[in-house]
């Protein structure tokens, strides 16, 4: 199993086409608790056999070098994956980017409040500064408070709102790369 990185009690990996990965995925993207903060237009999966498809788009946001991608959050202790954690570029509104990457999460309802997402966007974090970013963006929708939440936890400065990525109204923060002393 290819492993991104490791956390404490965390392990990043690629989503995968195994029974159990697309299973749980089905579990949390067709609910709405989870489905209603993404997208410029949210939706839940409506079928299972969407899935697959929806796992090769987030392999085709990965590079070859495993500097970006939208991973699996598995729990160490259980084996089951949480959620996702991503470290993507950002598009703007014409689909392309001007070299702002992003970290973003999204859990399963039955992982919230475990501290997994803060867990996982700071290993992110780490990852995406120790492959050369000074920067890292995050974009919330405004009553999104849990995810508003882990942004602050993240020590990340607030932007303001912004409808620069994704056409929709969100807010963005940015952490830059510590100083080396």
């Amino acid at each position: 199993m290819v492993v991104v990185y490791e956390t404490e009690r965390l392990m990043i990996r690629p989503w995968t086409h195994s029974e159990s990965d697309l299973d749980r995925i089905f579990d949390t993207y067709s609910r709405w608790e989870v489905a209603r903060w993404l997208g410029s237009v949210p939706k839940a999966i409506e079928s299972r056999d969407q899935v697959p498809a929806v796992v090769d788009r987030w392999a085709a946001r990965s590079d070859e070098d495993g500097r970006f991608g939208v991973w699996a959050v598995e729990v160490r202790e259980t084996g089951v994956p949480a959620g996702t954690v991503l470290l993507v570029p950002l598009p703007d509104s014409e689909g392309t980017g001007s070299g702002e990457v992003e970290v973003g999460w999204h859990f399963h309802p039955d992982s919230w409040g475990h501290g997994y997402a803060t867990e996982a966007a700071r290993g992110a974090i780490g990852k995406g500064f120790a492959d050369g970013l000074s920067e890292i963006y995050a974009v919330v929708r405004p009553d999104n408070q849990p995810s508003l939440a882990v942004c602050r936890r993240l020590g990340m400065t607030p932007l303001g709102l912004t409808d620069r990525w994704y056409d929709a109204d969100l807010e963005a923060f940015r952490i830059d790369r510590p100083a080396r002393s």
